[in-house]
């Protein structure tokens, strides 16, 4: 009677065979002892780890991923919450980085830890059962065919002292006869491990936790031949083998906690890594930034260095392309309107001096049109009011030259505003025409140029008294605006039809009138614009609107001083 040692074919054999036993095994008997058993219950002896530990990384299955576009909308979600500074470029390639060298370094970690797990335990297992296989081998010829107790102690006693270092247990068992050594306990064999031995003719192995410590199991049956070339039969009696499997669990560990530091360090040089591809991608980035502030700052001669032959390198070139054009336009577009500057001015002032004369003249003409009847006296009148509007004009002409030309100065004054309004109005007989609500004299009291403000008042009133209709309003008074700032607020009002909503935004400027039918009229179309650059000068605001109740408001904001005053700022160039 011997224990039969596995040909190497009969190993390769047994081994695609044991990993199917140690699966039917598990889903037929899973272990409920109070040992805790690995998921790899019991396979034969030749069967590879690689089989226990695929066991072991196995699991009951993985519910699937939600359809659609859920994950998208909770990754849209997660993004929207990161702080504005965490979208920025370089975040996002860091984080790139990161993930793909903790991918990278966990996958192959975890390959590595898998190979090299799966070859110390096949090494340790095939180590301990050749080893066990050998000293089952010398004491089987001697053991009788039905043993008694002592003779199980005897076989048990010899097989561990020729392996004396090996840490191990052994027991043996023929029917209900048990004998076991250095101790009686042993209680690590479980009912799979059991049914397997009994039923096969190979030794079977089962790794389980006994309190927190790795140890394997082997089972291995004695059988025995009645004559060469007869198929061997189980003799009853069988050999069990409990070590421990302390040393390859710290190799094991040894090789966890390697694999942490390299991810360790492989994130540290990916971290590094990916702040010098962000410099490198940010740098050109940074100078197209840096680049297009200074355009936008009116500095058109701007120009970025290109370096390389890539995508930046392209977008650098096609930036200086644009501004290089962009500037030419810009030169030529203020070429062509100083020179319309220049041409107005020009034309403005040669026209003064004929115009000065042409005004004597018609003064002349209208003293005669008194005393001329029919169509001498209407054309008399005629050139007057031509003369005139002619005279406004180019006088508006020349005050909006002297605007662009950035040679305006105010000549400030401490006056009162309301008794300067009363003389605008007096000076040109609207006191009749218009309703007033202003401060009582004296009460409102300000520096600013006083000409201007007539000219302001003058262009409103007179815009609502052509183009609106009566009763005309106007109302001043002082609004307070946080601390400290105080305004003087004059407003202008008509019961007429009101401004279109398309032409509000451009009622102030130059040549632009709300009725584009007239073709004619007795306004230049520059008053309202030379209103705007008046109160500009002063530092105020000036806005047009609808009443809700029918008609136009136009509203001056001047900045006064918390003791009623306007600021006293130097009425030098624009």
């Amino acid at each position: 009677m011997s224990a039969r040692t596995a040909t190497p074919e009969e190993s390769t054999a047994r081994t695609r065979k044991a990993a199917r036993s140690r699966r039917t095994l598990r889903e037929r008997e899973p272990l409920r002892v109070r040992q805790t058993a690995r998921p790899g219950e019991a396979a034969t002896a030749d069967a590879p780890a690689a089989a226990a530990g695929a066991d072991e990384s196995a699991t009951d299955g993985t519910s699937a991923a939600p359809p659609g576009s859920g994950p998208l909308r909770f990754l849209r979600a997660a993004l929207a919450r990161v702080p504005l500074p965490l979208r920025g470029l370089r975040p996002r390639l860091l984080a790139a980085f990161v993930l793909v060298a903790m991918a990278s370094s966990l996958g192959t970690g975890a390959l590595a830890f898998r190979e090299a797990r799966t070859g110390v335990l096949q090494q340790s297992q095939d180590s301990v059962i050749h080893q066990f296989r050998t000293s089952v081998d010398a004491l089987a010829p001697y053991l009788p065919t039905a043993p008694d107790r002592a003779e199980l102690q005897s076989a048990v006693n010899q097989v561990l002292h020729a392996n004396p270092s090996s840490g191990w247990r052994v027991m043996a068992t023929y029917g209900s006869l048990r004998a076991a050594a250095p101790s009686a306990a042993f209680d690590e064999l479980s009912p799979a491990l059991r049914h397997s031995v009994r039923d096969r003719r190979a030794a079977v192995f089962q790794r389980v936790n006994v309190d927190g410590h790795p140890r394997l199991v082997v089972g291995m049956p004695l059988t025995y031949t009645s004559g060469e070339g007869t198929e061997s039969r189980l003799s009853g009696v069988v050999m069990y083998l409990e070590v421990s499997q302390n040393t390859e669990e710290a190799y094991v560990k040894a090789m966890v906690s390697g694999i942490e530091r390299a991810t360790v360090v492989a994130l540290c040089l990916a971290v590094v890594l990916a702040l010098l591809a962000a410099s490198g991608v940010l740098r050109p980035v940074r100078a197209l930034r840096r680049a297009t502030r200074r355009m936008a700052a009116g500095h058109l001669d701007v120009r970025l260095a290109v370096t390389g032959s890539d995508e930046l390198a392209d977008l650098s070139r096609s930036f200086n392309e644009t501004a290089t054009e962009l500037e030419r336009t810009v030169k030529e577009l203020r070429r062509l309107e100083a020179q319309a500057r220049r041409f107005v001015a020009d034309v403005s002032h040669e026209l003064r001096t004929p115009l000065a004369a042409m005004s004597a003249v018609t003064d002349v003409l209208d003293e005669n049109a008194l005393r001329q009847e029919g169509e001498t006296a209407d054309a008399l009148r005629l050139i007057s009011e031509g003369t005139g509007r002619l005279s406004g004009l180019v006088n508006d002409l020349m005050e909006i030259s002297r605007f662009d030309a950035g040679t305006v100065v105010l000549h400030r004054d401490e006056i009162d505003l309301a008794e300067s309004v009363r003389r605008t109005l007096a000076s040109r007989g609207w006191q009749e025409q218009v309703e007033t609500r202003l401060p009582e004299p004296g009460a409102l009291r300000a520096r600013v140029d006083p000409r201007r403000l007539d000219v302001v008042t003058a262009n409103l009133v007179g815009n609502a008294l052509r183009h609106g209709a009566p009763p005309v309003r106007l109302t001043m008074e002082v609004r307070q605006e946080g601390a400290g700032m105080a305004w003087a607020v004059i407003e202008v009002s008509d019961n007429g039809p009101g401004i279109a909503e398309e032409a509000l935004p451009h009622v102030f400027e130059r040549f632009y009138k709300a009725n584009t039918s007239r073709t004619r009229s007795e306004s230049s179309g520059l008053g309202l614009a030379i209103t705007a650059e008046n109160v500009s000068l002063h530092g105020g605001r000036v806005r047009a609107a609808n009443r809700p109740e029918g008609g136009a408001v136009f509203t001056v904001e001047l900045p006064l001083h918390h003791d009623g005053t306007a600021p006293d700022a130097d009425g030098g160039a624009r």
